[in-house]
């Protein structure tokens, strides 16, 4: 990371992007209540709920969610969107080896699809396939068969109707996917923990975001953990908790800290937990979760928060400079207890290395990001001027950009011309990093589904083409980007 804003610029980037994301004077909701920024908070919320948990049984679990505008938001009741009338959703807990099927209603006034965030599982037909449509007022089935190997960890489930992502995410509907599995690290308490962001206005709408707003990715003015503002944690001293943290913001970076301590930090994306490491802070992509341990000692109260994050420059181009400043999240309030073990608990299991595998295919990626238009634009690529793509091109359904085989290896160098940091992410098949910024060559291998590319800068990593083949796509996971065809078709076959 580049380095903290100062807290005083921070504040005046906050301000401005409030100004450029609600036309017409209408103002937002925590302005019209006099509340303060989001990163000046002091008293804490209420405690921490935490999502409804569906959980398979006998090797299946079949679900019904219905998206729908009308949920409590930050202790208030809204017009914003949600799965069975809350957001974050259902938390959906599944094994590997397990049927989960999803009976999908549509009752928003515009079309909508699922995506299983980080799943392997097939792309096609009634799987993981986001080129589906699910129009208003219609019901859709989808079925995901997870492989009996599949890792342990951390996933989620979003919309991803091209041209909708970021709109509805930045709504509410997104909810967490848990795969759970032998040789889970023994705790005292689990808990999920979605942080997301969203800007209200006086009658409880989402606002609409400007064109400011869109080029450089949206961050809300309201910061949420679970769906509540600044919530309370309510522990006890000598415990290990497991905390599964999901970055659910359309574009918000986040720099993780709790003040008072480490995390045992597992691994990203639930792509390879491993023993635990230790870590003052963790960052999250827009897409990226961590599973953490934290061990609590003594009695007091600390404050989980994120740091400032700065995700580069846009220079003269509309935007201006898109950093994510710091936020207080929530308040982990910890009660006398005694003493705790002095070592974390081990997740079992061993992550598979590509580093010596033979390589089918090298591929060299760009992402492209500038004035002017480019070729196979359409409507969706080109907002005010600014363009968005890979390789000179945005987004086209119809096109395959990448054709990939079967069975084979792939070593992907992913660069980055541009002046801001993008998250890359690809469906279906983790990546495990080979080069990238604070990738130890020699360490453990480090597998993700969402890797931040830096600003003028470059990550290579490998991708194990395997299982499940058809079409699919990689794509920068600030989703307004994605949105206006920063995404590409990739197409696996034998």
């Amino acid at each position: 990371m580049r380095g903290e804003m100062s807290r005083r610029r921070a504040l005046q980037l906050a301000a401005l992007g409030a100004a450029g994301t609600v036309a017409g004077g209408v103002g937002t909701w925590r302005e019209l209540q006099g509340s303060a920024p989001a990163n000046q908070e002091t008293a804490s919320g209420p405690a921490l709920g935490e999502p409804t948990v569906l959980d398979s049984r006998n090797g299946s679990l079949e679900v019904e969610l219905r998206a729908a505008s009308g949920v409590v938001l930050a202790g208030r009741r809204t017009s914003a969107l949600g799965y069975n009338g809350t957001s974050p959703g259902p938390t959906l807990r599944v094994r590997p080896g397990d049927v989960l099927r999803v009976n999908l209603t549509n009752d928003l006034t515009q079309v909508t699809n699922l995506h299983t965030h980080g799943l392997h599982v097939s792309p096609q037909g009634n799987g993981d396939n986001i080129f589906r449509s699910v129009q208003p007022g219609q019901r859709a089935q989808y079925e995901y068969a997870i492989p009996k190997d599949h890792p342990v960890g951390t996933f989620w489930y979003h919309p991803h109707h091209h041209g909708h992502v970021a709109d509805q995410i930045f709504g509410g509907l997104f909810g967490a996917l848990i795969v759970t599995g032998p040789d889970e690290p023994r705790v005292t308490r689990e808990r999920v923990l979605i942080i997301s962001d969203t800007t209200l206005t006086a009658d409880g709408s989402v606002a609409n975001a400007g064109m400011q707003a869109l080029m450089a990715g949206r961050e809300g003015d309201l910061v949420l953990v679970n769906g509540a503002r600044l919530p309370r944690l309510a522990t006890r001293g000598g415990t290990v908790e497991r905390w599964r943290v999901v970055n659910a913001c359309t574009s918000r970076f986040l720099d993780l800290r709790l003040d008072g301590h480490t995390w045992g930090f597992l691994g990203y994306d639930g792509q390879a937990l491993r023993g635990p490491q230790e870590q003052q802070s963790v960052v999250l992509a827009p897409g990226n979760r961590a599973d953490l341990l934290v061990r609590l000692q003594g009695a007091g109260t600390s404050t989980l928060r994120t740091a400032a994050y700065d995700r580069g420059s846009m220079g003269t181009m509309p935007g201006g400079v898109p950093t994510s400043p710091a936020v207080e999240l929530a308040r982990v309030e910890i009660a006398s207890g005694p003493a705790g073990p002095a070592a974390w608990p081990v997740a079992g299991g061993k992550p598979r290395d590509l580093r010596a595998a033979p390589v089918a295919a090298r591929r060299t990626i760009a992402f492209t990001m500038g004035m002017g238009g480019m070729g196979g634009m359409g409507g969706m690529g080109g907002s005010g001027g600014m363009s968005f793509g890979f390789d000179g091109r945005s987004f086209d359904a119809a096109r395959v950009d990448q054709r990939l085989r079967l069975g084979t290896v792939e070593e992907w160098t992913i660069t980055n011309p541009s002046p801001l940091d993008h998250p890359f992410h690809l469906h279906v098949w983790p990546m495990q990093m080979i080069e990238g910024q604070g990738i130890d060559p020699a360490g453990a291998p480090d597998w993700r589904d969402v890797v931040i590319v830096p600003a003028r800068g470059r990550v290579r990593v490998r991708v194990p083409v395997a299982d499940f083949g058809g079409r699919t796509v990689y794509h920068c996971h600030i989703l307004d980007h994605e949105d206006r065809g920063m995404m590409a078709v990739v197409d696996a076959a034998t």
